[in-house]
């Protein structure tokens, strides 16, 4: 997309509208029930890969705490 002939490049506001409208398409398409079970859905599996990716990673071990007597 180095070459465009006309204007720059769509900013990333434009494309949130876009996903938007087509979201309300969606809804109105296939019905507010279909829509909601798949947003839930669509949810549990991306909680499902976070909780896959934290499990993943080695748990960090703590700082050791420096305790000092005062004088």
């Amino acid at each position: 997309m180095n070459c465009r002939r006309y204007g720059s490049k769509p900013t990333i506001g434009f494309w949130v509208i876009i996903a938007f409208a087509d979201l309300v398409v969606l809804t109105a398409t296939i019905g507010p029930l279909a829509m909601f079970a798949i947003i839930a859905l669509l949810a549990v599996f991306a909680g499902g890969v976070i909780a896959a990716r934290m499990l993943r990673k080695p748990a960090e071990a703590p700082a050791k705490a420096v305790v000092r007597r005062r004088a």
